[in-house]
């Protein structure tokens, strides 16, 4: 697992790393250790299934995953993250939580993984894990086309 850094530079994924900077964020707010470790697997999770990752992207779910549990906290992740100059920029972090839904825990992040387009998707699998046959016979009683 590797991140590619804004200068170009690449190091492995180290996921105390990113702990230490969700618990930096989360400091003396309501978010408990426990939290914070899911949050830091699920991160983990993603960018395995990646193999290299930008780490814009690691940050970017960071940022969600801390959303989910305590937005002030993501906020707070998001001023150091993205290297916030000025109100303006923190205002427009702070509308964005506002306007764009979170996906709860257990709902499905649509980038960065599987859709129905991609080759690696499970829709077309029967529930024994096997693809359907697209020879079966239709319906006598559907309405042919």
């Amino acid at each position: 697992m590797t991140v590619v850094k804004r200068d170009g530079s690449r190091e492995r994924f180290d996921r105390q790393k990113l702990l230490r900077g969700l618990a930096r964020a989360a400091g003396g707010r309501p978010v408990s250790e426990e939290q914070l470790e899911s949050i830091a697997d699920w991160v983990a999770r993603e960018v395995r299934a990646s193999g290299e990752v930008a780490a814009g992207h690691v940050g970017d779910l960071a940022e969600r995953g801390l959303a989910r549990v305590d937005p002030v906290s993501a906020i707070q992740f998001a001023s150091v993250y993205r290297n916030l100059a000025d109100l303006d920029e923190l205002e427009a972090v702070v509308r964005r939580f506002k306007e764009e839904p979170l996906p709860a825990s257990d709902q499905l992040a649509l980038d960065g993984s599987t859709g129905p387009s991609d080759a690696n998707s499970n829709i077309d699998l029967s529930p024994q894990g096997g693809h359907r046959s697209t020879a079966e016979p239709r319906r006598s009683h559907v309405a042919q086309p």
